[in-house]
């Protein structure tokens, strides 16, 4: 059976400059549409069952965070739903490389465990079966998806929970799930407290586009979402200016904008301290926030993260200091490894799917301990 590579599919991305050696497989990772950057790949390869694989990626060294391949290892599957890591992934020369004997007929490799737009559509449908539960659509992206917005609880504060403005980053969606999962959880005594003191928009997915296609941080247009924010139109980044206005009929009192990071193994919040006229009150109620996740869940951390930013110079094109900034509200960004959470690492999974959606999970014991300061 002669080797074959394909990611004409949902999120696929890859270019094959040859395959006629498996020792010596090269391919290179497709630029975001109308952009320069790239990091995101997902491909599927066939007719290599019990063959020797060597795969180099030699395009690398220009992908848009060289940090993110330092102790990375790639992610495979042969049935799309379990994703494991190979070990013998490395980063030489500009390369990325790794070895790997195929068991099947058929495996898929990709950056991070995908999130499929067709997994998206039964995340919407079946909470939907839950009582209490609408959703609104927002508006629609340049091809023509909906931006989904669920609608669930009936409390007078307003929280906003926004996912994968950034489309390569697909953990965000995997955290949306567990997220979703808790919340509407009959048995859970704080998903229902929180769904009687809270009115919850969520947005799973705030770009389809760029996820259909592939794409690590943009639109289809070229455009990154998470530095169109105040300045977004409706014919370069539709997605956040359906939402910008969505929020201003229904203002927040939290905004969290979930996210994945390329470089740091680890799980984090960064804050809207850069904002000018940053309060004491949106410092304390971080504060409470980040020791409340921090005691919700072990795979949550303080230690480390990005720098803070010195007063007057957070970027308001950014969505948590966009919505700080202008709702007065506790607005934060999540950001969870490509890689494994170095505190706890998993040998054979890195940071996956499920983990990710413990964590989003273990966000409501978080919400329910500040709900009453916001």
């Amino acid at each position: 059976m002669t080797l074959h590579i394909n990611a004409a599919f949902d999120s696929g991305n890859i270019i094959v400059e040859r395959a006629d050696d498996p020792s010596d497989i090269r391919l290179s990772i497709r630029k975001d549409t109308k952009s320069d950057f790239y990091q995101w790949f997902h491909f599927r390869v066939t007719g290599a069952k019990a063959t020797a694989c060597t795969f180099r990626l030699t395009n690398a060294a220009d992908a848009a965070f060289t940090g993110g391949w330092d102790g990375y290892r790639v992610v495979a599957s042969y049935d799309r739903e379990s994703w494991f890591r190979v070990d013998a992934t490395r980063y030489e020369n500009g390369h990325l490389i790794w070895d790997h004997t195929p068991e099947q007929d058929s495996i898929y490799y990709a950056y991070f465990a995908p999130y499929s737009m067709e997994r998206h559509a039964e995340l919407i449908s079946d909470c939907l079966q839950y009582d209490g539960v609408s959703l609104d659509v927002l508006g629609t992206s340049l091809e023509g998806q909906a931006i989904d917005c669920l609608r669930i609880g009936e409390g007078d504060k307003t929280m906003w929970i926004i996912a994968r403005q950034h489309p390569g980053e697909s953990m965000a969606e995997w955290w949306m799930e567990g997220f979703l999962a808790r919340l509407l959880d009959e048995d859970d005594t704080v998903a229902m407290q929180l769904r009687k003191d809270v009115t919850f928009r969520i947005v799973p997915n705030m770009n389809p586009d760029g996820s259909r296609a592939g794409n690590l941080r943009t639109n289809i247009a070229g455009a990154n979402l998470n530095r169109e924010w105040g300045v977004s139109t409706p014919e370069t980044s539709p997605e956040v200016h359906c939402v910008i206005a969505a929020m201003d009929a229904d203002k927040p009192v939290l905004c969290l904008d979930v996210h994945g990071d390329e470089s740091l193994p680890y799980n984090f919040i960064a804050g809207a301290e850069g904002i000018p006229g940053y309060t004491e009150k949106q410092a304390n109620d971080l504060a409470a926030f980040l020791t409340a996740y921090k005691a919700a869940s072990p795979d949550f951390q303080t230690k480390h993260g990005y720098g803070l930013s010195k007063p007057g110079t957070g970027n308001l094109t950014m969505c948590t200091n966009f919505t700080a900034h202008r709702y007065d509200c506790l607005a934060m960004t999540l950001e969870m490894p490509f890689k494994d959470n170095a505190d706890a690492t998993d040998a054979e999974e890195g940071w996956s799917p499920d983990r990710s959606a413990e964590l989003g999970g273990a966000v409501l014991d978080a919400i329910a301990d500040v709900v009453g300061q916001l």
